[in-house]
């Protein structure tokens, strides 16, 4: 007998499609092909790390050792010795006590947050916050209030209220990008610090667009707010952006990674890191310690990008590391423009509602410390020729 079209249970999903649609924001899969022509400046690999023979090859010897997956959960049997020799080597790269090695950055972050605040604790999150910071507040169960963006002032205000209201202290958790994915613009960490410390309160940081482009040859914007093994400071980093590998990390005294090993939720119950990806990531980090130039070269790209589209009289935002944020005058028009940029040999990101807080659509370019200075023109070049006219 025919379905009645009432009861449905995914009719729902039509009529917002038919939204997307008219609103001009329908997504797409377009599978890349492995030996892609275009210049790619739309994914994240900030050093060019991805295809570099090393790091290649310690995928393979990493997987040909210990296997293509590593099983099951690190507490059960997919924690290798190559786990732990990642962790500590992260660990001291960046200055922190201790590291706790995740399947992905997202998971790094749904954990830090959801397992250092809890039911009675308040979080303060950035108005400009990535959706895996968001999506931990969510799940924590805190009370959150989203602070104005960048503003030290406003989180401080926010602490000295709630201090003030409450008969009880409670643990209190400020979150905040370093870098925001999509502007690019770093956030005022030792501003951001003082108002904790001011008020008691841990600060958490997600480095995954500093780690390996800003601080002292890519220890992390933290590092270079000195705050790198603070004992009231968590970070998490990302290695699939700056490293060219896949996972993330949670780093910060060595209490606080033992509670994560005990209570954080996407640790305890996700499969451990396959094993490719710990020794890919490894090599990397390996290679930037050796060549810590690429951090620099990484941001000069960037820099010369952005001198570049605002000569042209684009309106572009100035870097402070790696991710370059051209603004578009509708979603439309975006969409137009990044595929435009694609047939001139350029592939990069189109950001639009809703992954953008502010509802204002962007081209946006990620400067890759690989790129010469003929590909940086090729690039500019193909922006600015394709840019809307007004």
């Amino acid at each position: 007998m025919p379905q009645d079209r009432h009861d449905d249970p995914f009719e729902w999903i039509d009529e917002q499609s038919e939204r997307r649609r008219r609103a001009g924001l329908v997504r797409t899969l377009t599978p890349r092909p492995a030996d892609s022509p275009l210049l790619d400046l739309a994914g994240n690999d900030y050093l060019g790390l991805a295809r570099h023979p090393e790091v290649t090859a310690a995928a393979g010897a990493a997987a040909a050792r210990w296997g293509a997956g590593s099983t099951g959960s690190r507490l059960v049997t997919g924690h290798t010795e190559l786990h732990a020799a990642l962790e500590a080597e992260l660990a001291a790269f960046c200055g922190f006590e201790a590291a706790l090695v995740f399947s992905s950055g997202y998971a790094a972050n749904l954990a830090a947050v959801a397992a250092l605040s809890g039911r009675d604790a308040l979080v303060l999150s950035d108005a400009g916050n990535h959706a895996s910071l968001i999506d931990g507040c969510r799940l924590s169960r805190a009370e959150v209030a989203v602070v104005p963006h960048a503003d030290p002032e406003a989180v401080r205000k926010a602490l000295e209220t709630a201090s003030r209201t409450e008969t009880t202290s409670r643990r209190a958790l400020v979150v905040t990008d370093s870098v925001f994915s999509v502007d690019g613009d770093a956030a005022p960490l030792p501003g951001l610090a003082a108002a904790c410390r001011a008020h008691g309160a841990a600060l958490v940081v997600d480095d995954a667009h500093g780690f390996g482009v800003l601080g002292d040859g890519g220890r992390g914007a933290p590092y270079a707010a000195g705050l790198a093994g603070a004992p009231d400071v968590v970070v998490t980093v990302t290695l699939s952006k700056a490293l060219g590998s896949q996972g993330g990390a949670v780093l910060g005294p060595a209490r606080v990674i033992e509670h994560l090993v005990n209570s954080a939720r996407t640790f305890i119950f996700d499969t451990g890191l396959n094993p490719a990806a710990v020794g890919a990531a490894q090599a990397s980090l390996r290679l930037l310690r050796r060549e810590p130039e690429r951090a620099e070269r990484a941001r000069a790209v960037a820099t010369a990008l952005y001198e570049r589209f605002t000569a042209a009289g684009l309106s572009a935002v100035r870097p402070d590391a790696s991710v370059v944020s051209v603004r578009a005058p509708s979603p439309e028009r975006a969409v137009r423009w990044a595929a435009d940029c694609r047939a001139a040999g350029l592939a990069v990101g189109c950001f639009r509602p809703p992954s953008v807080p502010d509802g204002i659509s962007r081209l946006r370019l990620t400067a890759r410390a690989d790129l010469t200075d003929q590909q940086i023109e090729e690039a500019a070049d193909a922006v600015v020729r394709t840019a809307p006219t007004a």
